[in-house]
């Protein structure tokens, strides 16, 4: 097949992670082709809630406004609930954040595709990885596309499969899954329209989770979280109905409220999956976000790691130093939020446990937010 094109970086999948990506790499002058299978604006699974160091990056990169602008509410204050007992957290502002945000996937990746396009970025929907090319020397050196204009082959200097958790691109170069969780929790959601915005709800019981997030378009996320065996036994065959049950005995005035609220979007499932980390380099290929490495959504960070590793990866790439220090950066980062989430992911079934993990988590979550501080401090940066 005769070469029809040639890019310095080519990206598979236009969501968070690759249109971030995309679009870090196009400001600083990179010829990048971006590519995603699906329509643009379309929706992915997602619970929406970005972590500190998510708006961070995000306002670093000048693109809250417009998220706000689009109808993202700020979230003030956070709510845990341990059965009846309640903690009330306010949200502080801090370096590049003035309040957290939670927008919906069709509004964020679109903000991020259309950044990067306005970067120089090229974007073509509808156009799917079919097979990728290597060299003799083993090392990719491009893939074959297929969309409108049929298969086509496009060299690449580096390419990045950012295609979610069952990366094509993975499956493709053979990267190794090098850690995988031992825990899976099950997550069904639905946004809701009219509740009060009391900033995001998070509200645990034995074995059981749920909450609210405010989002876009005067809405929340409202989910559940099950072990993967009650949701294949009580909730796969009806989701609406098990959806509701659950929600009701995990906090039963969240349930009245959403009852008595407008008609909700159909719920929509994740079965649960163990988290894992996958080698994310190699020769002539990188994978980042879900692509790399992926946990539990019980602990809502995947949109923070996504945006978080698209920043790293990119770095790594203008500043010419082996992609191998990308991995271990990652890796290093990820590790200690990795197995707390993991644990939480069990649904513990004591309380005074699960809040220990919670404290847990807050603290590792703390120590990456003032590491990413100090990386975006004026003068700090290489690249």
């Amino acid at each position: 097949m005769p070469i029809h094109e040639t890019y310095d970086v080519l990206i598979v999948g236009a969501r968070c992670a690759g249109a971030a990506t995309a679009m870090l790499l196009a400001r600083a002058g990179a010829r990048v082709l971006l590519v995603e299978r699906d329509a643009p604006g379309t929706d992915t699974l997602s619970t929406h809630a970005l972590m500190r160091g998510a708006v961070m990056l995000l306002s670093d990169w000048g693109l809250v406004p417009g998220l706000l602008a689009s109808g993202t509410p700020p979230i003030a204050v956070t709510t845990f609930a341990y059965g009846a007992e309640r903690v009330v957290v306010p949200i502080r502002a801090g370096p590049g954040v003035d309040a957290l945000i939670a927008p919906r996937r069709n509004l964020l990746d679109a903000q991020l595709v259309g950044a990067a396009r306005a970067a120089g970025a090229e974007i073509r929907h509808h156009t799917a990885l079919t097979g990728i090319e290597a060299g003799a020397d083993g090392a990719v050196r491009g893939v074959r596309l297929k969309g409108s204009q049929g298969e086509r082959l496009v060299r690449a200097g580096l390419v990045i499969g950012a295609d979610g958790r069952r990366s094509s691109l993975a499956r493709m170069v053979g990267a190794d899954v090098t850690r995988i969780g031992r825990n899976a929790a099950a997550v069904v959601y639905a946004h809701v329209p009219g509740l009060a915005d009391r900033g995001t709800r998070w509200h645990y019981g034995p074995g059981i989770a749920g909450g609210a997030i405010p989002t876009n378009g005067g809405a929340h996320c409202v989910f559940v979280s099950v072990s993967p065996m009650r949701f294949r036994a009580e909730l796969r065959g009806d989701l609406a109905t098990g959806f509701r049950s659950v929600l009701a005995e995990v906090d039963p005035e969240l349930a009245a409220e959403v009852a008595a609220a407008g008609p909700a979007e159909e719920p929509r499932a994740f079965a649960g999956a163990p988290g894992f980390f996958r080698r994310a380099q190699g020769r002539g290929w990188a994978l980042v976000g879900d692509a790399g490495y992926f946990k539990d959504p019980i602990t809502a960070h995947g949109i923070t790691d996504a945006l978080r590793d698209a920043w790293l990866l990119s770095r790594a790439i203008l500043n010419g130093v082996p992609l191998a220090d990308y991995e271990e950066a990652r890796d290093a980062l990820s590790a200690p939020l990795f197995a707390v989430t993991d644990r939480i992911a069990g649904l513990p079934r004591d309380m005074d446990a699960l809040k220990a993990l919670h404290l847990e988590l807050n603290a590792a979550a703390k120590a990456e937010q003032a590491w990413l501080a100090g990386e975006l401090a004026p003068g700090s940066r290489a690249a």
